[in-house]
């Protein structure tokens, strides 16, 4: 699996004002898709989807209020929020935040959508640091990188339900992207059946060190353990963290053009844990390949 960040090569002067060069800093480009906008559409059940064309953004609605699952940049906090409102959302009915993994593209536009709804930020005790931080964790490729600091609500271990209403959203812990990332899913009745929702947290390498990661020692070990746990989980719809990893906007043009199961693929998830293994066994092993000799 191609990894979602774009990672531009920069002087050591811009990055840590220094005289001289440091050796191969690198820093975090947002692509332009994952702010443009897109309108807001059903996926199924209570699901709805309220991202942007490049980062997924998800919406659980009830009756008793709704829980957004993930989230964008800084830039585009107001943007989920009229998404929202556009599905018939409003701010004080928005009861919970669920993070996936602390990364600025997924947690940047946190903080402000707390503010903005007073919902409460749940998280698992892996990613709690780095969002009441403001700062990715863990060594990797492209040196630090800041977003807004955010205080964790409720820290949810795996297996824990958060509900709303008749909505009830479990978390299953599948670190290695970071040390807390959380899957959620959520059962939808949709078309006469119950589906299960997936909303698998990214296990993509993207700038990860595998080897000799001072910070986060047991990182191998830790994306081993969760792609065995996520290639077990049955989903009957998939959806990540960044729309392209299950093609999420183009079901939806399937669902419009007329096919009312263009979600529904049982197969999605382990296609996408083969990949991910594929592209993990080839970084680690580009790791683990001795210096040549000059």
């Amino acid at each position: 699996m191609k990894t979602r960040h774009a990672l531009i090569l920069l002087f050591g002067t811009l990055l840590c004002g220094a005289s001289k060069p440091k050796p191969a800093p690198y820093t975090l480009v947002a692509p332009p898709e994952w702010s443009q906008a897109v309108a807001p559409f059903h996926i199924a059940g209570p699901v709805w989807y309220v991202g942007t064309k490049g980062i997924a953004v998800y919406a659980i609605v009830s009756k008793q209020g709704a829980i957004l699952v993930g989230g964008p940049m800084a830039s585009e906090a107001a943007q989920i929020e009229r998404n929202l409102a556009t599905i018939g959302v409003e701010k004080g009915q928005l009861k919970y935040l669920l993070n996936m993994h602390a990364h600025f593209d997924h947690a940047a536009a946190l903080a402000q959508i707390k503010r903005d709804t007073g919902a409460k930020l749940v998280a698992s005790a892996g990613d709690r640091p780095a969002l009441e931080a403001g700062r990715h964790q863990g060594d990797n490729s492209y040196g630090i990188a800041h977003f807004p600091a955010v205080k964790v609500d409720r820290v949810v271990r795996d297996g824990d339900v958060v509900r709303v209403g008749d909505v009830a959203v479990t978390a299953t812990l599948t670190p290695g992207h970071t040390l807390g990332c959380t899957t959620w899913s959520v059962p939808a009745r949709e078309n006469g059946r119950t589906l299960r929702v997936v909303f698998p947290c990214s296990v993509t390498v993207a700038g990860n060190k595998l080897v000799g990661n001072r910070a986060y020692p047991g990182i191998v070990a830790a994306y081993r353990k969760s792609f065995a746990r996520l290639d077990a989980m049955p989903a009957d719809i998939v959806l990540p963290n960044h729309p392209d990893i299950a093609d999420v906007l183009g079901r939806e043009a399937k669902v419009t053009a007329g096919d009312p199961n263009a979600f529904v693929d049982p197969g999605a998830l382990h296609a996408i844990i083969a990949r991910a293994r594929q592209d993990f066994d080839t970084a680690l092993a580009a790791e683990q390949k001795p210096p040549q000799r000059r």
